[in-house]
């Protein structure tokens, strides 16, 4: 679903000077108009969902523009900047390899390659080894559903190329990019279906009440298809809809069903990974491990880089040249990310995360018992939490109310990404893991008071 188009009329709002936060002038700002206007002349059309705010400066938990008006940043970029805006060990070691004069490599190997390589083999747990370094999040997931494709046929034939996600999922943006491509040896393992993906429900509680994995194999049976067609199930660690870890029951019986019936069980950690729930990785706290995994976001604190982490005789299915990617393991994306994982080492974020997940938690229920039944779900885990805008008393998506009131929040000085999830239903609160506890608090009693004023009968 499209959000939005924000309007480029400036109003008047509220001034605001705290510590984190400074609005001193009409929004958006009069003087950057030109700017704003020349974007949308020049861009498509699907680049104009955020609120129109000019990203001059970050420092640490706070985004300036360039009239002297600060934010207290409740997005990361999408929950990207793990480390904060400009944290100097990250801008050193930015600089410090471009001034290699080696911004590019291709396959070519690199030092830095091999560093971030073996860093990141050596966080996950086993039988995850293998790292295959890429550019987004969206290649990412695209490489394990060829990856699971081509182990399924391995393992069944053609038959067994069914790839099992859930609803409501998200998993990126690109849209089979090898479908389009031209050589019939590149699409080997994509089997005799067109498509070749079903969905079933998300054990989320609220869409989904029935959270007990009997849902899942009635699903299947229900759309005809048989286990021994499947060759992998994906889902992410917690939906982008929501912030609801997969219960570990469900995700241990998954497990179970998964080597049963020769699956592969892939999580997409995209958002989750890299301590954003409190553990290095989401599915920690389920109990199971994946056969491979999908990395992006807050990997490399901003610089465009992905990986996907697997079982060895998974990722080594294809030979030498016949899985790579031009701009993979870029030189100084690759050092970005060595220094955003040794600065979440050093600096105890994970642990951070996992110490004020109760302070968002409890911000998120305020909000909620404050929104006068508007909010119809909230959920929080780690340095994620999902608030929910619905009709009352039902499940359905209020997505003019969050849009409206995710827009009055950035007005009152907290920098908020444009509503997501079903319908367009849902603020995402999703600050850098180096947030202090005062911050935190400051921007949820912020959310809290926009929530109650804009829902008030």
């Amino acid at each position: 679903m499209a959000t939005k188009e924000f309007p480029l009329e400036p109003v008047a709002v509220p001034k605001v000077q705290t510590n984190h936060r400074r609005i001193q002038t009409m929004l958006p700002v009069p003087e950057s108009l030109p700017l704003l206007r020349r974007l949308r002349e020049s861009e498509c059309r699907s680049m104009r969902g955020q609120p129109p705010i000019i990203w001059a400066r970050g420092d640490g938990v706070h985004v300036h523009d360039p009239y002297g008006n600060m934010w207290l940043d409740f997005s990361s970029g999408v929950l990207v900047t793990a480390c904060g805006h400009g944290h100097p060990d990250i801008v050193r070691a930015i600089q410090a390899a471009a001034g290699t004069g080696i911004y590019h490599a291709y396959n070519f190997p690199t030092e830095v390659r091999a560093e971030l390589a073996a860093k990141i083999s050596s966080l996950v747990p086993r039988p995850l080894k293998e790292v295959f370094l890429l550019t987004t999040g969206s290649e990412a997931v695209e490489c394990c559903i060829k990856l699971a494709r081509t182990h399924g046929q391995k393992l069944g034939g053609p038959r067994k190329t069914v790839l099992v996600t859930f609803d409501n999922a998200f998993h990126g943006r690109t849209m089979g990019a090898q479908l389009a491509g031209g050589s019939a040896a590149l699409k080997s393992w994509i089997g005799p279906y067109e498509c070749g993906f079903v969905q079933v429900p998300y054990p989320d509680g609220f869409r989904q009440k029935d959270e007990s994995f009997e849902v899942f194999t009635r699903s299947l049976a229900d759309k005809g298809v048989a286990p021994d067609q499947v060759c992998g199930v994906m889902s992410e660690t917690y939906q982008g809809c929501n912030a609801k870890i997969m219960p570990p029951a469900y995700a241990q019986a998954l497990r179970r069903w998964c080597d049963q019936h020769g699956a592969l069980l892939i999580f997409d950690e995209i958002q989750a990974g890299f301590g954003r729930t409190g553990t290095w990785f989401g599915f920690q706290h389920t109990g199971v491990v994946p056969d491979l995994a999908a990395f992006g976001k807050g990997i490399s604190g901003g610089m465009p880089l992905a990986a996907v982490v697997g079982r060895s005789e998974i990722m080594n299915q294809y030979g030498p040249g016949e899985m790579t990617s031009t701009h993979s393991a870029n030189p100084i994306c690759c050092a970005a990310a060595l220094a955003n994982i040794e600065v979440i080492q050093r600096e105890n974020l994970v642990e951070n995360a996992a110490r004020l997940g109760p302070v968002l938690a409890e911000g998120v229920r305020k909000t909620q018992e404050f929104s006068h039944g508007r909010v119809g779900r909230v959920d929080a885990v780690g340095l994620v939490a999902a608030v929910q805008f619905t009709r009352p008393g039902t499940t359905e998506p209020d997505a003019a109310l969050a849009w409206d009131v995710c827009k009055r929040i950035v007005e009152s000085g907290v920098m908020l990404f444009s509503p997501v999830g079903v319908g367009g239903c849902c603020l995402k609160i999703c600050p850098p893991l180096t947030i202090g506890e005062e911050a935190l608090r400051e921007g949820l009693e912020v959310i809290r008071e926009v929530t109650a004023a804009m829902t008030a009968p």
